[in-house]
């Protein structure tokens, strides 16, 4: 994510489950009440991914709140949405999506400037074991982080 960008919504499962191997920035094609929904932050990623078809990226599962004051012009909170990226960048990741295990998770969306930008990362799945590893080494890392912390006192 670019400095100066406000982050409205991350996807901490999508780190949970995946190893996030690289980063894409896209675009998002949205209805006015849909981005007045997201600055307000009704946003939610889990259980969102990202489709490649006829050529166009789409992510689906992604739920924005309707606009309170939106009425008739709110659209359905999780239609399938286009993300906006260039031809050549869709199909790298077309062709790296159809090797196994690869998928394309939103990570985060965040706001640069008056444009709603996503985050989507290439990502392979984890399996138990590497769950519980990173699991181990987290737990590690905030035990050596406490004890340095009382040394320090």
């Amino acid at each position: 994510m670019p400095a100066g960008a406000k982050t409205v919504s991350s996807n901490r499962k999508a780190f949970h489950d995946y190893f996030i191997e690289e980063k894409y920035e896209a675009g998002i094609e949205l209805f006015g009440t849909e981005v007045k929904s997201i600055r307000q932050g009704t946003l939610n990623l889990k259980d969102s991914y990202c489709t490649i078809k006829d050529g166009e990226l789409f992510v689906r599962g992604m739920h924005i709140s309707p606009y309170e004051k939106g009425n008739i012009f709110n659209k359905d909170p999780v239609r399938v949405r286009r993300l906006l990226m260039h031809k050549r960048e869709i199909n790298k990741l077309a062709a790296k999506v159809q090797q196994d295990g690869y998928a394309l998770v939103p990570l985060s969306v965040y706001l640069r400037g008056p444009y709603v930008k996503v985050e989507i990362g290439l990502a392979k799945g984890k399996k138990l074991h590497d769950k519980r590893e990173a699991a181990k080494a987290r737990d590690a890392k905030r035990e050596i982080a406490g004890v340095l912390k009382d040394r320090n006192r």
